[in-house]
């Protein structure tokens, strides 16, 4: 059965965008690496592919085995209609992963890549069915924000991963959304400190 992850890259602070979703440098250690991550090229030894010839994504060392694993794990995305709209879908290629559930009440645009394997659920719980269904035994990865708060406090997240840079954005789009409420996690799982970024991972004590 698939493992629900919530997942983002967040401020010190808690933020995963400014109030115009702008990142900033949320996601600047996903560039500024030496090594070159992409899922499924790594050489037949299993080390990194160095030559970052056409692959944006260059990490620090520390974190490249954890990122590239968790990418390579990832069946099912959810997203909500926010981010689709924002990013286009990523033109129908996922960043990770063979499928996207996005959670809207709006149905996908006409004509909009009709080959992306993308399926529009307007309940969250419903959503997480149908990527589970899509994932098999692969992971399915919540993008955090207002949908993936919703679907943590219908307790229906496994854990709670988080990429932490030491920014501090004041205000804007928070990663647990506006949950209400007290939910307790278990202690971090996953330490690993990267370059501008800490890497942390929580079960959901249930």
């Amino acid at each position: 059965m698939s493992t629900v992850i919530m997942h983002n890259v967040v401020s010190l602070d808690g933020f995963i965008a400014d109030r115009n979703d702008e990142v900033g440098p949320l996601h600047e250690w996903y560039f500024s690496g030496d090594t070159p991550i992409v899922p499924g090229e790594a050489d037949a030894d299993g080390s990194f592919d160095h030559s970052g010839e056409g692959h944006g994504f260059r990490v620090s060392r520390a974190s490249a085995a954890y990122v590239r694993t968790t990418w390579e794990s990832v069946g099912t995305i959810v997203m909500g209609r926010t981010l689709f709209d924002l990013v286009n879908g990523w033109e129908g290629d996922p960043p990770t992963g063979d499928h996207v559930v996005v959670v809207s009440h709006r149905p996908k645009p006409e004509g909009w890549h009709p080959e992306a394997s993308y399926h529009f659920v307007a309940d969250v719980a419903a959503a997480i069915d149908k990527a589970k269904e899509l994932a098999g035994d692969r992971v399915v990865a919540v993008n955090a924000g207002d949908v993936g708060g919703q679907i943590l406090a219908a307790g229906l997240v496994d854990e709670v991963a988080m990429d932490v840079v030491p920014v501090v954005f004041g205000s804007g789009k928070r990663y647990f959304g506006d949950i209400d409420g007290q939910l307790l996690l278990e202690d971090p799982h996953v330490v690993i400190q990267g370059e501008r970024v800490l890497h942390l991972r929580f079960k959901v004590r249930r």
